[in-house]
């Protein structure tokens, strides 16, 4: 037993040395970030002064080709930047590119999932050293929407998020995470994330226009014929609504019976004399071209905000950030960033008790969104331990 004890706490020292030695290596970058995108890295020179540096940071020896095998030939004759493998296996296809490529290019996106596909690989990494974009290969889609997650080391980027919180976020493709393969973190939170989004855009579909099969098996289900497709129907969407579930298209109204979600009016410019007109925004204007895993952050807060007072939350959406309200008041404002999500409560720092590591008084900054707590939210257990100030800054506003 004390032998046990004595081990695992070895574990949770050595853990923490590689941790540290993650966070020194991000904060080096970061230091040297503004130089070296000045120098323009061609892609040898960002794989040799940064990716390289950060794989070894992860736990891969890049001096080992039985580990890290760099210009990987896949099957079809193409070659991969890096395979990064366990036991001889490649777990993790990785293309590099120059340092001020904003991988953006369906093509480079397109190429390296494909890699990853054709040979039977799961998880593939697109990095130009400071962005790390995690796509998951296998899903059935088109490839930029097999990404799983974003991880940027640019402090523009990150605002708000601890260089440790970056690190939790790297680490889910370390040596040591991958090498437990299918109970991995990577494995696990992917196969949950992208079956959610699948079967929440399916329940959508059926809960707002629901198939007479549907409608006849509750109706059935239900016991008493008195009760009409119609009724079952309508009582769908209420039903729909008061789970505080996003729809996957604006919906108004009068389908969910007292829960609002529309869009606002925000004014780019006058609209006569050749200037722009105002236009309405809406989620897929927030949602476009962000990781699922920040897509599902974002419906879980949803589900948080609704399930405050079932029919009675409004969101509306601006240009860059979107609201909760109650009763016109806003309560949560949210700006959804490709790697987190900015929460904004209306609460004071100073007043909360042992606030978490993720909070900052935001006061006196200049930023986006109602009120002066922001909590910078990279995972669902951060979200969860968010929760109670919340629902604070909900009845705040009663």
């Amino acid at each position: 037993m004390v032998e046990t004890i004595l081990r695992f706490r070895a574990g949770l020292w050595e853990r923490k040395q590689e941790m540290n030695k993650l966070i020194q290596k991000i904060e080096e970058v970061r230091g040297k970030l503004e130089g070296l995108r000045r120098h323009s890295l061609n892609e040898m020179s960002t794989r040799t002064k940064i990716i390289n540096p950060l794989l070894d940071s992860l736990g891969w020896d890049v001096g080992d080709p039985d580990e890290v095998e760099e210009e990987y030939t896949t099957f079809d004759g193409k070659s991969a930047d890096y395979a990064l493998k366990i036991s001889g296996n490649p777990v993790l296809l990785v293309e590099a590119k120059a340092i001020n490529d904003p991988l953006n290019d369906n093509k480079a996106i397109g190429q390296v999932v494909g890699y990853a596909a054709n040979a039977g690989i799961v998880w593939c990494v697109l990095t130009n050293g400071v962005k790390w974009q995690v796509y998951r290969s296998v899903e059935k889609c088109p490839a930029p929407e097999k990404l799983m997650l974003e991880v940027s080391l640019d402090p523009k980027e990150a605002e708000g998020i601890s260089v440790q919180q970056l690190a939790q976020q790297m680490w889910r493709f370390s040596r040591e995470e991958m090498a437990k393969g299918t109970q991995c973190i990577l494995e696990t939170l992917g196969k949950q994330t992208f079956t959610d989004g699948k079967v929440r855009k399916a329940l959508d579909i059926l809960m707002n226009d629901p198939p007479q099969k549907l409608l006849k098996l509750l109706q059935e289900a239900t016991g008493d014929d008195n009760i009409k497709n119609q009724q079952v129907k309508e009582s769908l969407a209420r039903i729909w609504a008061e789970k505080g579930v996003t729809p996957q298209r604006p919906l108004g109204p009068s389908l969910f019976g007292g829960t609002t979600i529309r869009p606002v009016r925000q004014k780019d410019g006058r609209s006569r004399k050749g200037k722009k007109p105002s236009r309405e925004y809406d989620e897929q204007h927030h949602l476009s071209g962000k990781p699922k895993e920040v897509e599902e952050l974002y419906r879980s807060l949803d589900r948080i905000c609704f399930a405050l007072a079932p029919g009675n939350v409004e969101k509306t959406f601006a240009k860059f950030w979107v609201n909760y309200n109650r009763e016109n008041a806003g309560f949560c404002s949210v700006l959804i960033h490709k790697n987190h999500l900015r929460i904004f409560l209306k609460l004071k720092y100073s007043r909360i008790e042992n606030p978490p590591s993720f909070a900052r008084d935001v006061s006196h900054i200049g930023h986006y969104g109602t009120g002066d707590l922001e909590l910078a939210i990279t995972s669902v257990s951060q979200l969860k331990e968010a929760e109670p100030l919340i629902r604070q800054s909900f009845e705040g506003q009663a």
